[in-house]
């Protein structure tokens, strides 16, 4: 299920299939800016559409350029020759640090009064280096906040004359944006110039798509290793006319993991050997877990190691920061510790990704040791279902990466939408690669025995069982063991969220102990009705519901099975019987445990119950269209029981 707040993964049971990634970011931007740059028009075909490339988008159109899309993913980019036409705005960049920087460049030499902004996490991330390399050309840039980060003020600038200042110079050790802004905005100087790197350039992959897409556009830069790039003075962006933006090795990382976990064989179709990306490195980390990698020119597969478990590895990732995040989750399900070195970049991003990372995995039961610039990740013995869920950071990057976790334990990932950044249809993708724990889901009236049909169903199947309804009294329970009141919403959630329970076919376990006539009570019953008005526990309980979901299967009784808890359910089975029969049934249970009980008052609260159910305004009792219906007035336990299974059985075939 997914919401605004959160969407629930289940435990996978196998990955594999064909996925066509969706284009590049980091090529996306570039090849935007540069289009917009150049002479001519040119059409971008394969071009990511995300928050991100929205951004840019944006921010090149209120600067004149004109942008038109053409259907199929391919855009039209009518190029200015240099120079913006609007040479006064104000420019609003989000979180898209690919925009931000090289934006930041290119308008300082542009000739214009620019105030350039973001989200407030963008305002703490530096950009002091990019600043100080565009004042020694002649820029004119302020800070109209914090000195050293954005909003920024752009004055026009005066350029040093040729020769007069041939070398600028910048650190290589803080980010390869801010070289990057730089190699793309000389061209516009129109005066030959060099930037010498000091120290050592990370992300060096980066800078290679950056030549690469110049080149494309026309301007050859001369290099000198990785320490001295020269663009000379006549350079002048040209449009190619037609550019195709190659898939996403970041995002293919994702599901090659997935492969490699999930046992595949996985196919990622847009990246091979012939990309300019060095995130395509990451299948050779992966490979290095022990994980079966085959490639072609324009794809990667990925399958589970023959002996179908990962090992631990040591790996410099300075070539790979974005997909080394994708290793950690991966090494929850590997033998032995991983040590991810050289990723000092991580805390410049989006979030700090170190102290995230480090945070989230902890949750999941692994033993995690930071340091400035290296990440140790002990996988736990048996790994752990968080049940607060996963927290994202608004960083994309978090939530792809832990969707991994989905392979050994059921996973909330929490604000999924920030996945919108560079893949807004990641979970939809997930789910079509994936394959789930199958779940029979059986709703009915309150007495139609679908509690009894349903712990009959697992045990003969040998899957897990699930009486939903128990949960609310196991909670009130809980909490008032624990001393924590009804009316405390948020400790109510944290119990709720954490119920040790077993369930069995004639047994309700909480921690342990025998609770299934404790919960029965009328006290128990009163706070079941008053807990179950919380929204925060009724979100903590639609997960704790999930999280039983495991393999190899579960069999789940409830009122909203089918049509809210486990809409994908593999066999929906709404279980009805006459409103008298009902009352029977509860008759004859109620003398069993001898407590005294009446037929009369038993069919009026039946009745009275059904119709609040069914109206209820939150997930009230109702057939869904894909649900067997199954009147059990005249059918024995038996009967059922062997309906279900036949059923169940038609739709695994």
């Amino acid at each position: 299920m997914s919401t605004s707040e959160f969407i629930d993964l289940p435990e996978l049971l196998s990955a594999r299939g064909t996925i066509s990634l969706p284009g590049s970011k980091s090529i996306s931007n570039r090849v935007l800016l540069l289009a917009a740059l150049a002479g001519g028009s040119t059409e971008i075909h394969g071009l990511l559409e995300s928050d991100d490339t929205a951004r840019m988008r944006e921010a090149l159109c209120s600067l004149g350029v004109k942008i038109t899309p053409l259907g199929g993913g391919v855009w039209c980019v009518k190029g200015v020759g240099g120079a913006f036409p609007v040479t006064q705005a104000e420019l609003f960049l989000g979180n898209a640090g690919t925009a931000f920087r090289s934006l930041t460049a290119v308008l300082a030499v542009s000739g214009g009064d620019y105030r350039l902004s973001g989200v407030p996490r963008m305002h703490e991330r530096p950009i002091g280096d990019l600043v100080d390399a565009l004042r020694q050309l002649g820029a004119d840039i302020d800070y109209t906040g914090e000195a050293g980060y954005p909003p920024l003020h752009i004055r026009p600038a005066t350029i040093r004359p040729s020769g007069e200042l041939s070398t600028l110079r910048i650190r290589g050790d803080i980010s390869s944006q801010f070289l990057t802004g730089l190699l793309m905005a000389l061209p516009l100087t129109g005066v030959e110039t060099s930037i010498e790197v000091a120290g050592e350039l990370i992300s060096r992959p980066y800078i290679e798509i950056t030549l690469s897409m110049m080149a494309r556009f026309g301007v050859r830069v001369e290099r000198d290793g990785w320490r001295r790039f020269t663009v000379p003075a006549a350079s002048v962006y040209r449009s190619p006319g037609v550019i195709r933006v190659e898939g996403d090795a970041s995002s293919a990382s994702y599901f090659l993991a997935l492969g490699a976990i999930g046992g595949g064989p996985l196919r990622v179709e847009g990246v091979g050997e012939d990309s300019v990306q060095g995130d395509v490195r990451f299948a050779g980390a992966l490979a290095q877990m022990g994980a079966r990698i085959l490639t072609g020119p324009d794809w990667i597969e990925a399958s589970a190691p023959e002996g179908g478990k990962l090992r631990g590895i040591e790996l410099d990732c300075k070539d790979i920061p974005d997909a080394a995040m994708t290793l950690a989750t991966a090494a929850l399900f590997a033998e032995g510790p991983t040590t991810l070195k050289r990723i000092a970049s991580w805390r410049r991003k989006e979030t700090d990704r170190i102290a995230a990372m480090t945070a989230e995995l902890r949750k999941f039961g692994a033993t995690v040791e930071e340091g400035e610039d290296t990440l140790r990740i002990v996988p736990p013995s048996v790994l752990a279902s968080p049940a607060q869920g996963v927290d994202t950071y608004d960083d994309h990057r978090l939530a792809m990466s832990f969707s991994l976790a989905a392979c050994g334990v059921p996973v909330r990932i929490n604000d999924p939408a920030c996945v919108s950044k560079t893949f807004p249809e990641y979970f939809a993708r997930f789910a079509e690669v994936t394959q789930t724990v199958p779940v029979i889901a059986i709703d009915g009236p309150s007495a139609s025995g679908k509690g009894t049909i349903a712990a009959r169903v697992a045990a003969e199947l040998g899957w897990h069982y699930l009486d939903s309804g128990a949960l609310y009294r196991l909670s009130a329970l809980a909490a008032q063991r624990a001393g924590v009141s009804w009316d405390d919403e948020a400790g109510v959630a944290r119990i709720a969220a954490e119920l040790d329970v077993q369930f069995g076919e004639n047994s309700i376990r909480l921690a342990g102990e025998e609770v299934g006539d404790a919960i029965r009570y009328e006290d128990i019953s009163a706070g079941a009705s008053r807990i179950a008005a919380l929204p925060a526990v009724r979100k903590a309980l639609l997960f704790r519901q999930r999280q039983f979901r495991r393999a190899p299967g579960l069999v789940a009784d409830g009122r909203d099975m089918a049509s809210v808890v486990f809409p994908d359910a593999r066999t929906k089975i709404f279980l009805t019987a006459s409103v008298e029969i009902r009352a029977q049934r509860r008759y004859k249970q109620l003398i069993e445990k001898g407590i005294a009980a009446s037929i009369a008052p038993l069919l009026l609260d039946l009745r009275e119950r059904d119709l609040r159910d069914s109206q209820r305004g939150v997930a009230p009792l109702q057939l869904s269209e894909e649900a067997h219906l199954l009147d059990t007035t005249n059918l024995t336990i038996a009967q059922t029981v062997a309906r279900v299974l036949v059923w169940n059985e038609v739709v695994r075939q």
